[in-house]
């Protein structure tokens, strides 16, 4: 039996607005893993990598286990309002950390700064827009333009860390990351 018209409309909302704490999970996590990465090769934080008997454990191994989580959750529980949205919240965690390293996903063993991360980043990230942002930019609330703040603010200390840690990184760690792209190359 068909779904009445209202209910599927219910629904249609619905996964525009869970679509939207996914990609805002997802860009905020971004920008934090690639901060975090810039300032401690800039020796302006402690390095507080996990290592496993000697081998670096890369965040995209958290957003895998994390994905699992919440897929099982999502699946098994099938969330509904507040547990939902921190489910689609916690799923954008999960894609973010995953994808930020999808460069490795291919070339195993590359490392962190290839190209095909940041492009995968860009086209998840709209994929997650345009699901979040379908209907009309016409119907945005109070609580739309505080969480668009949050992300302009988010991507301005993001530009911030960039940039900071960018003039000390050339000059220190210039070589160095050259060094591990020439070696990681076939």
């Amino acid at each position: 039996m068909p779904e009445p018209a209202e209910h599927r409309s219910v629904l249609h909302l619905n996964v525009h607005k869970l679509a939207r704490f996914a990609l805002f999970g997802f860009i905020l996590t971004f920008i934090a893993a690639r901060a975090f990465v810039f300032m401690i090769m800039a020796g302006t934080i402690h390095n507080f990598y996990f290592f496993l008997q000697g081998t670096h454990v890369h965040h995209l191994n958290y957003g895998i286990f994390l994905l699992a989580v919440v897929g099982g959750y999502g699946v098994f529980r099938r969330p509904v309002g507040r547990p939902a949205e921190v489910t689609a919240l916690l799923y954008g965690v999960a894609m973010a950390l995953t994808f930020d390293e999808f460069g490795m996903w291919l070339h195993l063993g590359g490392s962190y700064w290839q190209r095909a991360s940041v492009d995968m980043v860009i086209i998840v990230a709209a994929v997650f827009a345009l699901c979040a942002y379908m209907r009309s930019i016409e119907h945005f609330e109070a609580r739309h333009r505080r969480a668009g703040v949050i992300l302009l603010l988010a991507l301005a200390g993001f530009g911030w860390v960039v940039y900071a840690a960018g003039l000390r990184l050339g000059d220190v760690y210039g070589p160095r990351l050259h060094e591990l792209e020439v070696s990681s190359s076939p």
